[in-house]
């Protein structure tokens, strides 16, 4: 356990911004899931820049690495271009 105030607060600071992320990325991976078993492509299409938007927001915090966020859109897009 922390003895500084400092570390405390760091501690606290830490513990507030993991639930963050954690819940942040679950959101998405949820979307992720809703757009990869849609069948309409143009319900998809929307959903795609929904999606691209929330990984670009994620990647920009650094919450996900860039390259990470960049294969995802890239793998989705794909996706949604074989929708039919």
């Amino acid at each position: 356990m922390p003895r500084h105030e400092s570390a405390k607060k760091r501690m606290r600071q830490n513990e507030k911004r993991h639930e963050r992320n954690k819940s942040q990325k679950s959101r998405v991976r949820t979307k992720i899931k809703k757009l990869r078993s849609l069948d309409n492509k143009e319900e998809a299409e929307e959903l795609l820049n929904d999606v691209k938007g929330d990984l670009d927001r994620l990647a920009a915090k650094g919450t996900i690495h860039t390259n990470k966020a960049a294969n995802r859109k890239s793998e989705l897009e794909k996706h949604v271009d074989t929708l039919g």
